[in-house]
């Protein structure tokens, strides 16, 4: 699913227009994004945790020359699955 699906199914299952849809959505990835950005956990229940974990500076290799290369230490965006949502995934079977 894309994020203009997405949206549009927002807008079907709620009866608002795809305009307000659409601002929703991207209202909440917002808020997400800034609440990363100050290095917060943004947890919704049920549904899953995002955070941001740190990336130590490391060597890596150049496929192409084989040349050794310095890969600087960076930010990244995690996402762990909540309770919920991974037993919708794997229903347990009877």
């Amino acid at each position: 699913m894309k994020k203009g699906e997405l949206i549009a199914e927002f807008a079907k299952r709620t009866e608002m227009s795809g305009a307000a849809a659409n601002s929703a959505v991207n209202t909440v990835i917002e808020i997400i994004t800034e609440r990363l950005k100050k290095g917060e956990t943004v947890g919704i229940t049920g549904f899953g945790t995002f955070s941001v974990s740190k990336r130590a500076a490391r060597k890596g290799r150049n496929p192409s020359t084989g040349e050794v290369i310095k890969i600087a230490a960076s930010k990244t965006p995690k996402f762990a699955a909540g309770a919920t949502l991974k037993a919708a995934v794997n229903p347990k079977k009877k």
